[in-house]
This record gives C-alpha cells, sequence and structure tokens, in this order.
C-alpha cells in the first residue's frame, strides 16, 4: 500500500508541475498587452514610451519568458500569488474574498450531486424495468448532455423572471442569512450538481444491476433477508467503488462550472474573478486561480486514487 500510495503522490506532483508550464504559457499566448489594457483608463496617449516600459518593469513583464516563469515559481513557494494587474491588490488577498463563495456554493452542489445520485441510483437499479427506472433514466440522460449555463439561463427564464420563486443574480453569504443564502443558491447549485449528478446516478445504477447478479447476492435473497438489509449491507458497499472515483470528476467538473455559472448568475466568486482577469489579461489572477483549482482537483483525485486502493485491495497491488 506504501508503494501505491508513493507511486501516486509522484504521479500528482508531475501533473502539477506540467499545469504550472501550461497555464503560464498559455495565457501569454493570448493577443494584447495586459500593460496597454491596465494603462488605457489613463489616457495612454499622454504617456511616454519609458513611462509604458516602466509599467511593464513594475509588473515583471519586461523580463524574457523562462525567467518570468521561474521567479512565479519561486514566489509560489514564498506564498506570493502576485500582483494583480488590473485591481492593483495582491491576488492573494482578491482570492480570500472570492474564496468562500465558490466553496460554499461547489460543496453544496458536491453534497446535492452524490447524495441524491446515489439514492436516484438505488432506487432506478432496484426497481429495474418498472415506471420510476425510466423517468430517472430519461432525467439523467438529460442531465449529461444539457450545457449548464444554457441550463441556467432556462432557470433564470422560468423560475427567476416568470414565476418569480427564486432570485435571478446576486449572494448571499450563509453566515449573514443562511435562508438567504439557501433561496439565493437554489439556481446556481441546480446548474453546477446536474451533470455530476446525472453521472453519479448512471453509475450507480450500473454499479447496483452488476452486484445485483453477484452469487453472494442471490445468496443474501435465499437466506431471506430484507431488502434494506442486502441493499446497504451488500449491494452498496461493494457497488459504491466506481462512484468513489466518479465523485472526484465531479467535483472538477463543479470547479470548472463556477466559472461560467457565476458569470451567468453574477456570483462574485473565483470564477466570475477569473473571468474578468481573462477579458483584462489579468495574468496574475488567471495564473493563481486556474492553478488552485488544478491543486484541488488534483488533491482530491489523489485522494479518491488512495481510497480506491483502500476498498479494492486489486487495485493497490495492480
Amino acid at each position: 500500500m506504501t508503494t501505491y500510495v508513493l507511486r501516486r503522490c509522484v504521479q500528482a506532483v508531475l501533473v502539477l508541475i506540467l499545469i504550472t508550464f501550461l497555464v503560464f504559457l498559455v495565457i501569454r499566448l493570448l493577443p494584447g498587452d495586459p500593460i496597454l489594457i491596465y494603462l488605457s483608463s489613463q489616457d495612454i496617449q499622454t504617456l511616454t514610451a519609458e513611462q509604458i516600459d516602466a509599467a511593464r518593469a513594475q509588473f515583471g513583464l519586461d523580463k524574457p519568458l523562462v525567467m518570468q516563469y521561474f521567479r512565479w515559481i519561486g514566489d509560489l513557494f514564498h506564498n506570493d500569488l502576485g500582483v494583480s494587474i488590473f485591481y492593483n491588490q495582491k491576488v492573494s488577498k482578491l482570492i480570500g474574498e472570492r474564496l468562500p463563495v465558490t466553496l460554499s456554493l461547489g460543496i453544496l452542489a458536491f453534497l446535492v450531486s452524490n447524495v441524491f445520485g446515489i439514492i436516484a441510483g438505488s432506487i432506478s437499479a432496484l426497481r429495474r424495468g418498472k415506471w420510476i427506472d425510466t423517468v430517472v433514466t430519461v432525467i439523467a440522460n438529460f442531465g449529461i448532455t444539457v450545457p449548464s449555463f444554457w441550463m441556467g439561463i432556462l432557470l433564470i427564464y422560468f423560475f427567476g423572471l416568470k414565476l418569480d420563486w427564486f432570485p435571478r443574480f446576486g449572494y448571499v453569504p450563509p453566515g449573514t442569512d443562511f435562508m438567504g443564502f439557501l433561496h439565493h443558491a437554489v439556481l446556481p447549485v441546480a446548474c453546477l450538481a446536474i451533470f455530476p449528478l446525472a453521472s453519479t446516478t448512471r453509475q450507480t445504477r450500473s454499479s447496483i444491476l452488476e452486484v445485483a447478479r453477484q452469487d453472494y447476492i442471490r445468496t443474501a435473497w435465499a437466506k431471506g433477508l430484507r431488502e434494506r438489509v442486502i441493499v446497504m449491507k451488500h449491494m452498496l458497499k461493494n457497488g459504491l467503488i466506481p462512484v468513489v472515483t466518479l465523485s472526484g470528476i465531479g467535483l472538477s467538473f463543479i470547479l470548472g462550472g463556477s466559472v461560467l455559472i457565476e458569470t451567468v448568475f453574477n456570483i462574485p466568486g473565483m470564477g466570475r474573478l477569473e473571468v474578468e482577469a481573462i477579458q483584462s489579461q489579468d495574468y496574475s489572477i488567471v495564473q493563481a486561480v486556474t492553478l488552485f483549482i488544478a491543486v484541488v482537483v488534483v488533491l482530491v483525485n489523489l485522494l479518491v486514487d488512495i481510497t480506491y486502493g483502500l476498498l479494492d485491495p486489486r487495485i493497490r497491488y495492480g
């Protein structure tokens, strides 16, 4: 087991190193100059070339790309995420203000997708061929194919504009008004959770159906055990192993989807911050936010891999 964990940790480190390189390079391949965008609000026509070069040197953009990359990596090891060109503030401060918003919605969407996905998938598998199985399967297929941003627009139109059941935009911190937070979170959480919820439902259904054909399950039925005991102690225990792996993918989708959903619902989270940073080519923010999301996804998948190895001994020795 120790070798298995060390191998997964080394792989995670290599992935993070590759991500830092890609994040740094891709944002700089975009056309345009962030300094010219930043200075345009200060009437760039009145500035001399020396003043523009001084502004570029202030943010370290006058150095070669290789030096900029290693300087950024070195600053990361000193807990320095850089300074935003557009906001002229420390990136760590901006992320600290937006992070609780994204986490509160993301964690809620993660819980909703896993809890209801496992329940719906289990019911669908246990009632295979019945009307409820058909309904759950159709809804799950719809949830996998529908784009989250399009779903958000539909929800805003029907439940926000026409029915006026939920707010169409905005965010309320749970610490300030918990019921207000839930009221504002219904629509964005539904959009964030729809794909992982549908995926978990389908995977749970398939896993339970596969486990139900095993000999030990037939033996449990023959012994006269109650359905609840068979499902809880035998089917779910073994059938949910693939679902654990899928949960890591679901979290990745939730964090990535926050970029679109927070923009659609005008929520001041990290996703919206990154969209604004991309539009203004604010290198420091784009690098920091993307790297943070990547680190969370890699760590979650590392934890999932380790958990998977604990649940299934065949994996750790494979």
